[in-house]
């Protein structure tokens, strides 16, 4: 259902509100330079930091802006089932493609509590569903098993993950266990070339935000099967994969932005706080070897 490099979009911020001006901005030079489709409200968005009525306005005007040139894939996430059902229906009715959902954080569910959760949202609403594994984050874990069990009990709703689990022999375990079908996305922009060769068929990036036509070039010289020129563009962007966490994520991300692309500031919310010197210097010297500055 999707493919390709799908960045994980930043909530830019001016004076501690939404800059909704160098957003629109942000999502037409997006699509301009490849990007497949859109995630507003995900990690990289500070979700968390947004009220419900901020976190419902980014994604409305990221549908809005986007026009149907590409799928927008609405982060509605929480660890509070009913609060992810009302961003999906309020998603659903804007107009977005599918759901973005992560894992239920903090409260740890066991996996009968993630199968209960992702088969409620399942069951009160129709838009697709991709589901998010990043234990990282969240410390539970959607097991192989969990994510086979509910592709096969919804196969009409929930039609993708977004695996950041580091765990490259899951995509295998996903394509024994569901089938082709199932849209399996790398969550880790490092590990996008392997889990493309084992079954993956694109990356939901950070990334991507700061180099979208070479995160989206990598992405289609996977898709030609062409491992030489994915090789060399990996190569190109692998210092800025990790540049990106050389600070609590997205303040690196943020600050990159404001290098490359004028009008986005490194602006967060508490609790971040902007990149360190010691990240900014390495962001500038993977910007350098990306040869985007």
């Amino acid at each position: 259902m999707f493919s390709g490099s799908i960045p994980a979009l930043v909530t830019p911020f001016r004076d501690g509100a939404f800059d909704e001006k160098a957003f629109r901005r942000l999502v037409d030079w997006q699509i301009e330079n490849g990007s497949s489709a859109l995630v507003p409200c995900g990690t990289t968005g500070e979700a968390s930091t947004l009220s419900n009525a901020e976190h419902h306005r980014v994604i409305e005007v990221c549908v809005e802006q986007a026009a149907g040139r590409v799928p927008v894939i609405a982060g509605c996430g929480s660890n509070d089932t009913m609060n992810a059902l009302l961003h999906m229906n309020f998603s659903k009715k804007c107009g977005a493609s599918a759901a973005l959902c992560v894992a239920p954080y903090y409260n740890r569910p066991s996996q009968a509590g993630i199968i209960a959760h992702f088969s409620y949202l399942a069951e009160h609403n129709d838009l697709p569903i991709v589901l998010y594994n990043v234990p990282g984050r969240t410390v539970t874990d959607i097991l192989p098993e969990t994510v086979c069990e509910l592709a096969k009990r919804y196969p009409d709703r929930i039609v993708a993950i977004k695996d950041a689990s580091g765990d490259l022999s899951r995509v295998t375990d996903h394509r024994m266990g569901i089938g082709k079908h199932f849209c399996q996305l790398s969550g880790d922009d490092e590990l996008a070339l392997p889990a493309n060769a084992a079954g993956a068929v694109g990356c939901i990036s950070v990334t991507a935000n700061v180099a979208p036509k070479l995160c989206a070039e990598f992405q289609a010289a996977c898709a030609a099967n062409d491992l030489e020129k994915a090789r060399e563009l990996n190569d190109k962007l692998y210092p800025l994969h990790y540049a990106m966490f050389s600070d609590a994520s997205p303040a690196p991300l943020k600050y990159a932005l404001s290098r490359v692309f004028e009008g986005i500031n490194d602006e967060l919310r508490l609790p971040l706080v902007p990149a360190s010197p010691e990240a900014r210097a390495k962001v500038d010297a993977a910007l350098e070897h990306a040869g985007l500055i």
